[in-house]
């Protein structure tokens, strides 16, 4: 595996729209579909990154914690699933099942949304603010495969936080690790 930073997006960029399919429903979702009253939290995954299924559960539980605070969720795979079938959108609906998702899970086949995020690795984490203005993008917490780290979701869930309580965000972020997004060739 891979290990690949977060390109780190400069603060206060605007959040990029996209049209994608749900593998959960089968619906289509813009941005502004997902988009929670106070805030939206957007995130890179894929279905067979071991950084991915490290800290799945712990994405559960923020994604359950903070979408009933006004939170829009959002998770999007771009994975090239002819390289990497196992990311496949039948494979995704069925890791979603697996996982509990309350959220979309969009699939990105063209690619063209992770590279409008600027998305590099899976878990690649955004969080946009009622105004679709990037606010946080980094690392879930210090926990990483095999550190021994005990999960938290302290970082992203700090940002969440501060943004749910006005407060000021810490600009002063650390990227997210994980494998690299499987681009097309």
């Amino acid at each position: 595996m891979a290990r690949t930073a977060s390109k780190m997006s400069s603060l206060g960029t605007l959040a990029p729209n996209f049209l994608l399919k749900d593998t959960n429903s089968g619906n289509f979702f813009t941005f502004s579909d997902c988009k929670g009253e106070k805030g939206t939290l957007v995130f890179f995954i894929c279905n067979h990154c071991p950084f991915v299924h490290h800290v799945i559960e712990e994405i559960i539980m923020v994604a359950n914690d903070y979408r009933v605070q006004g939170i829009g969720i959002v998770a999007i795979s771009s994975n090239d699933v002819v390289q990497y079938p196992q990311d496949s959108p039948e494979l995704m609906t069925e890791f979603a099942f697996e996982n509990k998702f309350e959220f979309p899970y969009l699939y990105d086949e063209t690619q063209e949304v992770a590279k409008a995020f600027d998305a590099a690795c899976t878990p690649d984490f955004f969080l946009f603010d009622n105004q679709d203005k990037l606010v946080y993008r980094g690392q879930l917490d210090d926990s990483r495969p095999g550190n021994g780290i005990p999960l938290s979701g302290s970082d992203l869930r700090g940002a969440i936080d501060s943004l749910l309580y006005n407060r000021i965000i810490n600009p002063n972020q650390k990227p997210s690790i994980g494998c690299n997004i499987k681009w097309k060739k």
